[in-house]
């Protein structure tokens, strides 16, 4: 396994550290302990990888887990299920909570830190989101169907980045929007992070992996396919029709079937602005978020 040694400043390269995992997966609730226990690692020029998570594990969850592993030395996973980012209490109320098997594949898969924070340690005097100034991209798209959703994001990161300190945090591109706003927060705060981005897991058949596929009946999870298909064949028809036609194209699929479809929106992936006509050398995805029965699903794809 190839291994990347940074220090904290992130200028000095440490051929010959070589860092000691602990054979027993420790788990931290408070943040003071997680400080103290990645301290020697830390001063000793120790890279430290970070996956936060809300918990639910899935294969998704242990392919960021698996990236971080081969470019940390110390690999720290969180498990929170931030009450900020949720604008509907029955979906953060609904959302599914697993933490001894969640435990359990952490420890199966290796990691030697899990850090599960009570939500006083979290938020320690008032649940609530700071402010913050993405330049519209948390209003598009997510932002629009879900108001606040990611100032409520965007502060539970901060707080995870300075109660973890870590080198590199990892995140899928299944959560694109909220990847490039993570990416505008660590420029926007100075913090002194990488991000890694990790492309999208799936099942046999497409489907984007999510904790929320667990509320999903067998039918929902068949249904759900539409999705991804939809996604494959707006790839398929870049080259013989504009965005509009392609958007369009997506609504009809839709009609009729057993999903609601919330929105579909091609998109620069660096602006999250909605495009009118595909550009050579302009970076464009389609997003897309639908209910399955009562679950809320979003995916999206790179198209060129």
């Amino acid at each position: 396994m190839q291994k990347y040694y940074f220090f904290t400043n992130f200028s000095t390269y440490n051929n010959s550290f070589a860092a000691s995992k602990p054979l027993i997966m420790q788990v931290f609730h408070k943040a003071e302990d997680l400080r103290q226990s990645l301290a020697s690692g830390r001063e000793k020029g120790a890279v430290i990888g970070f996956v936060p998570t809300m918990g639910a594990l899935h294969q998704g969850h242990l392919n960021l887990v698996e990236e971080a592993q081969g470019q940390s030395d110390v690999v720290v996973v969180s498990i929170f299920v931030n009450p900020t980012q949720f604008n509907n209490s029955s979906d953060l109320a609904n959302y599914p909570r697993l933490p001894q098997k969640d435990i359990a594949l952490l420890r199966q898969q290796g990691v030697q830190v899990a850090f599960m924070p009570t939500e006083d340690e979290v938020y320690p005097h008032v649940v609530e989101s700071e402010s913050f100034g993405f330049n519209g991209l948390d209003e598009v798209m997510e932002g629009a169907f879900r108001p606040g959703h990611f100032k409520g994001v965007a502060t539970v990161v901060k707080r995870f980045f300075e109660m973890v300190r870590p080198h590199l945090a990892f995140f899928g591109e299944k959560d694109f929007q909220q990847l490039q706003i993570i990416r505008a927060l660590v420029k926007q705060q100075a913090l002194p992070v990488r991000i890694r981005a990790v492309p999208t897991q799936r099942s046999e058949k497409g489907l984007a992996l999510s904790s929320r596929n667990a509320l999903l009946s067998a039918r929902e999870r068949e249904e759900a396919l539409l999705i991804y298909n939809s996604l494959m064949w707006a790839k398929s028809e870049v080259a013989h029709q504009s965005p509009e036609a392609i958007v369009k194209g997506v609504k009809q699929r839709f009609a009729g079937s057993s999903l609601r479809l919330e929105y579909v929106q091609i998109a620069d992936e660096e602006n999250l602005q909605p495009v009118t006509r595909f550009k050579q050398g302009v970076a464009t995805r389609i997003f897309l978020a639908a209910y399955a029965g009562q679950v809320r699903l979003i995916d999206n794809v790179s198209l060129i």
